[in-house]
């Protein structure tokens, strides 16, 4: 689960975790208001207005139709009214996000970080996920933070750095000064870059985060390291242990049909296809893909139903699917093992009576358990569905139905 820049920091501030301060506002007068609180925090007539989506790249990108950045500086409350009227209900577009964009609904009105003081400030970039294929949390770092991080990794990836924390042990304490020292960091503020990084890793623990993203990590006039920006992801299956993260969750960010299908405990991921596909299964559901793609299609969803799957879960899989007018085949792939062919077939016909109006080939291919009497359920039910048994059959069934 992503959540918002606003959210994250909150977060991190109760792990002890320096972060550049705001005011979260979702509407003009509150932006108005916010500057002069910041303002009057800081004494400083500087304060940074950014927009809230789940997505990077936001100083970069503009809203569409203007020159607006979604990153902006307002030096007065009236510009910080002109910049909020700019971004709120805009559409912003960043390289994350496509050219699609998204809706930003909330401004985070920020404390000015860049003040002038006795030592020249720096930005870095620092990261912690869970490196798979060493089966440990991994610290990546660089000294070249900030908007261009992308480039930095793609052009001069000698200047990205990675601390392995083996999972027995934690973070050990001269690995968070192994990365002060990299940073090239000294005195005050090399000590606390080390009670940054380390209390970063507790929250990233405590909160059970899948990735965890400062960037930039900076380095004030006054040697304070702060956390400027973070994007946080949680891992979605420990949320059950943190209802009080769950409730953080923005569903106006994600895919609406995606929304839906977790309604209905189903594996929905949308693509850009238009081969529908609903299976059983994490496994089947990437080989039919890979199937789709072999036969000429391509596949317009992720879909699995699981291993419970019943008229229901059939039929709001279709209306899901259906949802989407890149469509123009569907293709059910259901191995019966735990649950039975039959009463998949059955489940499928009722769908589609329930429905009416389905005017794309609809292909279910049945095999495990009662695989045959499915097929003859299908094939007896005067539907305009048809059924395969062998994956053979239902490639060249879909082949026919793209072509």
């Amino acid at each position: 689960m992503n959540l918002h820049e606003f959210q994250a920091k909150e977060l991190l501030k109760k792990y002890n975790v320096p972060v550049q301060d705001g005011i979260a506002v979702d509407n003009v007068m509150a932006a108005e208001e916010a500057y002069r609180q910041i303002k009057t925090q800081t004494n400083n007539n500087f304060a940074v207005i950014k927009a809230q989506i789940h997505a990077g790249g936001r100083g970069k990108g503009k809203i569409v139709g203007t020159e607006q950045r979604g990153v902006a500086v307002a030096k007065n409350a009236e510009d910080a009214a002109n910049i909020a009227k700019n971004i709120l209900g805009g559409t912003l577009v960043t390289v994350q996000t496509g050219p699609a964009g998204k809706k930003v609904n909330k401004i985070f009105v920020a404390q000015d970080v860049y003040y002038p003081g006795p030592n020249p400030v720096k930005e870095f970039y620092l990261s912690i996920l869970l490196d798979r294929a060493k089966g440990q949390n991994v610290i990546m770092y660089s000294t070249e933070g900030g908007v261009d991080i992308e480039e930095v990794a793609h052009k001069t990836p000698e200047k990205i750095f990675k601390e392995w924390v083996h999972p027995s042990g934690g973070l050990l304490p001269f690995q968070a000064r192994k990365i002060a020292f990299n940073f090239g960091l000294t005195g005050e503020a090399f000590k606390n870059c080390v009670k940054f990084v380390t209390n970063l890793y507790n929250a990233y623990l405590g909160l059970e985060c899948s990735m965890l993203e400062i960037n930039p990590l900076f380095k004030t006039s006054d040697d304070k390291i702060i956390a400027v920006d973070c994007k946080m992801n949680l891992d979605d299956n420990a949320l059950m242990r943190h209802s009080d993260l769950a409730a953080l969750r923005d569903i106006t960010e994600e895919d609406p049909t995606e929304v839906e299908a977790g309604q209905y405990n189903l594996n929905f991921v949308k693509l850009d296809g238009n081969v529908g596909c609903m299976v059983n299964g994490a496994g089947l559901a990437m080989a039919t893909m890979d199937m789709i793609k072999l036969s000429g299609g391509e596949p317009a969803n992720f879909l699995d139903v699981g291993g419970t799957a019943n008229a229901q879960t059939v039929e709001a899989g279709f209306k899901i699917i259906m949802k989407d007018p890149n469509v123009k085949a569907i293709l059910i792939n259901i191995f019966g093992g735990i649950v039975r062919c039959d009463r998949v077939a059955a489940g499928v016909i009722e769908a589609y009576n329930k429905l009416g109006n389905i005017n794309i080939p609809i292909i279910v291919r049945l095999q495990g358990t009662n695989a045959a009497e499915a097929k003859k359920l299908i094939d007896e039910s005067g539907l305009k569905v048809q059924s395969a048994i062998e994956l053979s059959e239902a490639a060249d069934l879909v082949k026919k139905a793209v072509a």
